[in-house]
């Protein structure tokens, strides 16, 4: 792993796991998402250790502290070594009520079914 004084915002956002894909980090820097000391920050910003990271999602704001920089994608046990997610107990709690509301609306029927649907209707017809 390279170890360097600076590294860009979009290359650590993917290292260290908060995005699935570099772009979509470059991305999130591009609509303003992605803070540093509350301004937007565009996705070649050279950032360093010490340096505290606000991603703005929908209807929650998170918070990393640099810890040690990489460009390079770590595994997930390595981690919590090189940065620490200091966001607000209230700003998790939001999260929380965000994802179950997600799980209540799914209407029954629609999309994939659950496992347990999957499993009576393999009964059905196999009987």
């Amino acid at each position: 792993m390279e170890q360097s004084d600076k590294v860009r915002i979009d290359k650590w956002l993917f290292a260290m796991r908060l995005f699935k894909t570099r772009s979509l980090a470059a991305d999130h820097c591009n609509r303003e998402r992605v803070l540093i000391a509350g301004h937007s920050v565009k996705p070649s910003r050279l950032i360093k250790a010490g340096d505290e990271i606000t991603i703005a999602g929908t209807g929650f704001k998170q918070v990393f502290q640099v810890l040690k920089l990489s460009d390079r994608r770590l595994s997930p046990k390595l981690v919590p070594d090189y940065c620490k997610n200091i966001t607000p107990q209230e700003e998790l709690d939001k999260l929380t009520m965000i994802r179950a509301q997600k799980s209540l609306l799914r209407e029954r029927g629609s999309g994939r079914p659950t496992k347990r649907e999957r499993r009576d209707l393999d009964e059905f017809i196999n009987w």
